[in-house]
């Protein structure tokens, strides 16, 4: 990786071997975060929990994963991604396996709060990766590869999770996944970025808190993703308690149901990347490119309104699959908008700051939808939040930020 992101045209061998564990991490990143969602049915169950407690508990993991954003950007901008990122992986692997050994409501909160303190150093540091040693022309696809990985995590999370939860209780399921993800350390110990290949192109200190607070863009990047966020989180922690309390869908039809939207973002992820990556090659700006994709796929979820008035089951899953489906445009190019305007020099810290403030929408959403379904039984509501939301992130990416073009950092006081 020792030739600079401007001057290549595609990616090398060590960056494609960098990516494909990036990939997989993000995969096991995001089974470990939503398996709680998928265990919800079955806790609230055996341990007595009511909405209220599960929004806690779902909302909890974004309170360290969003407070944490900020030393997270610092310490990859400043210090080795490798042992950063390993160390992060370590904590939330961890968290997840004790959690199937234990029962009462304050260790499960506890363990979600580890959780999200070893999981927030993870997108200050692909950022990172990403911006000092990918070409613009290629940030789409290797976006959306890790997003797509950040889709099927909790795709096949809620498909297998719901059926080994069925067949073998939910305990078990955290154990395995636990005892599985301790594996991926051992490849990223021995393969992992390090000198001369990716740390040495570390570039100077960079701009401070302050430079990136002033700009208007990094302000509109910060809202659109809260509002992405809040969505995505909507969709990842109450999604199948939704088709369980009000569509009556069986734990195993849940499984099955509750998948296809995250497939459909991952499918829509990658083919959102390649094409803003073709475009861009063409001659497409990527002002033009990013934000259409970001913009649209936003104006896109709103059928996701539609999908909790319809009678039909079936209609309503195509209503999702179609909100989902459309989300997949912005996921895939709203990290590529941040890494082209921050650059080398400031990627890890802005999104350190992004992701802290764009996961607001962790505690927001899963907290706000159980207080409005225990007080009025129903998740219509909850669904006009979204709704709602979601008009707020196109107007922050459609005006707040402006050209999607580096920053020049050096022509800036202080």
């Amino acid at each position: 990786m020792g030739v600079p992101a401007v001057a290549q045209t595609r990616l090398s061998r060590a960056q494609w071997g960098v990516l494909i564990l990036l990939v997989f991490s993000v995969f096991i990143n995001y089974i470990d975060r939503g398996t709680l969602s998928v265990a919800a049915p079955a806790i609230r169950t055996e341990l007595g929990f009511d909405p209220e407690q599960l929004g806690i508990l779902l909302s909890s993991f974004f309170l360290t994963y969003a407070l944490f954003q900020m030393p997270a950007g610092w310490l990859v901008d400043k210090y080795s991604v490798k042992w950063a990122y390993g160390a992060g992986f370590l904590i939330w692997t961890l968290a997840t396996f004790f959690t199937g050994l234990t029962s009462g409501f304050g260790a499960l909160l506890w363990l979600r709060l580890m959780l999200g303190f070893g999981e927030s150093v993870a997108y200050p540091a692909y950022s990172t990766i990403i911006a000092r040693t990918v070409p613009e022309s290629q940030r789409g696809i290797t976006n959306a590869l890790i997003d797509a990985a950040s889709k099927c995590g909790p795709a096949l999370g809620t498909l297998i999770g719901g059926l080994v939860i069925a067949s073998h209780g939910w305990r078990s399921l955290f154990i395995v996944l636990g005892l599985g993800g301790i594996v991926w350390l051992v490849p990223w110990m021995i393969w992992g970025p390090r000198a001369p290949k990716i740390e040495t192109a570390r570039v100077s200190e960079g701009p401070g808190l302050l430079d990136i607070l002033r700009q208007r863009d990094a302000w509109g990047t910060f809202l659109g993703l809260f509002c992405g966020n809040y969505t995505w989180y909507f969709l990842l922690t109450w999604l199948p308690s939704y088709l369980v309390m009000e569509r009556h869908f069986s734990l195993r039809l849940m499984s099955i149901a509750g998948s296809l939207p995250f497939f459909a973002i991952a499918i829509s992820s990658l083919f959102g990347g390649w094409i803003s990556d073709r475009m861009i090659a063409r001659g497409s700006t990527p002002t033009r490119v990013r934000k259409t994709c970001a913009v649209g796929g936003l104006l896109g979820s709103i059928s996701i309104l539609p999908a909790a008035i319809v009678n039909d089951p079936v209609f309503c899953m195509a209503l999702l699959l179609t909100a989902s489906f459309s989300f997949g445009f912005l996921s895939s190019n709203l990290w590529a908008i941040t890494q082209t305007l921050a650059g080398p020099e400031a990627a890890g810290k802005w999104t350190g700051w992004q992701n802290g403030f764009g996961n607001l929408a962790g505690i927001t959403a899963p907290y706000v939808t159980g207080v409005i379904v225990k007080a009025t039984g129903s998740f219509l509501l909850a669904f006009v939040a979204v709704a709602v939301v979601i008009v707020i992130g196109a107007f922050a990416f459609l005006v707040i930020v402006r050209d999607v073009t580096p920053i020049k950092w050096g022509r800036r006081p202080g």
